[in-house]
């Protein structure tokens, strides 16, 4: 049909690679702190957005010095570089870079 918006491949390496990286807006723990424990609180997400028992395992381990957008609005469907691994609900979708057909996310709300 269509194509996507970049960021719908890329938005969260884009925040690692220019604000952290490149630009130093802020720290690294700050920017994962961004995308990950103050969307959960601010949403009301219960057991999402970090690490500890309990908790959903929705894991990214990515190199903070490769990390980086590669979609384009000419090519938007591009995953980014710098990511290895990926875990949504405990469930591997990406091992060693390459992206499973496992379906493994769920629709979320809050209370």
């Amino acid at each position: 049909t269509g194509k996507p918006h970049p960021r719908l491949y890329g938005t969260f390496p884009r925040v690692l690679e220019r604000y952290v990286r490149n630009e130093k807006l802020f720290t690294l723990q700050e920017g994962v702190r961004k995308m990950t424990q103050l969307p959960a609180k601010t949403f009301m997400l219960a057991d999402r957005g970090e690490l500890r028992e309990g908790a959903w395992a929705d894991i990214v381990i990515f190199d903070a010095s490769t990390i980086a957008e590669k979609s384009t609005y000419d090519e938007p469907r591009q995953y980014p570089s710098g990511i290895s691994h990926v875990i949504v609900n405990g469930q591997v979708v990406v091992e060693n870079g390459v992206v499973s057909e496992v379906p493994s996310g769920q629709f979320l709300t809050r209370p």
